[in-house]
């Protein structure tokens, strides 16, 4: 081989060892942990998902009677072995937040409208369990099953004392923040169950600019994070929308990441970021699909050190935590 071929296969060399993950050290002591997405609730198919369909109308035949963003639901999330629950909020018109996911009231309830029009007071009196339908509305399995079981948040938070949540704020105010930061001020029972924040860019930007120690995320920012850290982080320097987040990885994605799995949770580590591992995900996937089969269980790294996002917790919280920690 001739000598001028040294240098780049060299250089080539180093930047392969420096990125490589079978020369880095998995996580010591790693424990994977599991995030519940909207606790245990009906699942449904995600081919044709857009933005404002309504999920309830097309659920799987019920095998459990639980149903989303409920006390009850959580407390199972956590009996299946969630370490958080991801839970969806609303500001009302008598600035209570409700526990509730959809912007409107039309798919899954009796009421009508939006959801943040409306004081906790109404919002409490309506059938959560209205609208769903296994079978295109031949019959509705949770009609009058679940009157007045929407949850207002600091009463819900109460009922899990030493908990963690992680909050999505469903609007894109920046008051909704300012509303929470006042609330978590004031009871400090909220700001101790807040794992994190996500969801709309100014609240969510606003909670984690006032709150020290708060992580969360953003689809911009976990984008910005994701496409830098492929152009540059070869170099090991990790981008700034990576740092002290919530870094959420979509598991079809996570081999582009340059030293994926064990390096590359060592520099998060170093910048004092979590990683939340997301279910594969497509372009046209709105929402955040979780790792929700036992096959998919291959996709998490030996010695992961991270969070599994699921929509599945009663399947798959059992069998992460016997079969791999």
């Amino acid at each position: 081989m001739k000598k001028r071929y040294y240098i780049p296969l060299a250089v080539l060399a180093v930047l392969w060892a420096w990125n490589s993950s079978l020369l880095a050290s998995a996580p010591e002591n790693s424990e994977i942990k599991l995030l519940s997405h909207r606790g245990v609730h009906q699942t449904y198919p995600r081919d044709g998902l857009k933005r404002d369909t309504c999920t309830a109308t097309r659920i799987y035949e019920p095998t459990h009677n639980f149903l989303e963003n409920t006390i009850a639901s959580s407390q199972a999330a956590f009996d299946f072995g969630a370490d958080v629950v991801e839970i969806d909020i609303h500001l009302t018109t008598d600035r209570k937040f409700a526990v509730f996911h959809d912007w409107t009231l039309g798919c899954r309830t009796n009421g009508k409208g939006v959801t943040r029009k409306h004081d906790i007071a109404h919002l409490q009196s309506l059938d959560l369990g209205y609208g769903y339908t296994a079978d295109s509305g031949k019959s509705f399995p949770f009609r009058g099953k679940f009157v007045g079981e929407l949850p207002e948040l600091e009463d819900f938070i109460s009922k899990f004392p030493g908990k963690e949540f992680l909050f999505n704020f469903k609007s894109n105010d920046r008051y909704e923040g300012e509303a929470l930061f006042e609330l978590a001020t004031e009871k400090p029972v909220i700001a101790k169950a807040m794992f994190g924040v996500y969801g709309g860019r100014a609240p969510t930007n606003f909670m984690l600019k006032n709150t020290s120690n708060l992580m969360g995320y953003t689809k911009p920012q976990t984008k910005s994070c994701l496409v830098e850290y492929l152009s540059y982080g070869w170099t090991g320097i990790v981008p700034e929308m990576c740092r002290n987040r919530l870094v959420a990885v979509p598991a079809n994605y996570a081999w582009m990441l340059w030293g994926w799995p064990n390096r590359f949770q060592a520099r998060m580590e170093d910048v004092g970021s979590k990683i939340i591992l997301l279910g594969p995900m497509s372009l046209a996937d709105p929402g955040s699909a979780g790792l929700d089969t036992i096959e998919q269980i291959s996709l998490i790294p030996a010695q992961f050190d991270g969070y599994i996002w699921t929509n599945r917790i009663e399947l798959i919280g059992p069998y992460v935590k016997n079969a791999l920690n």
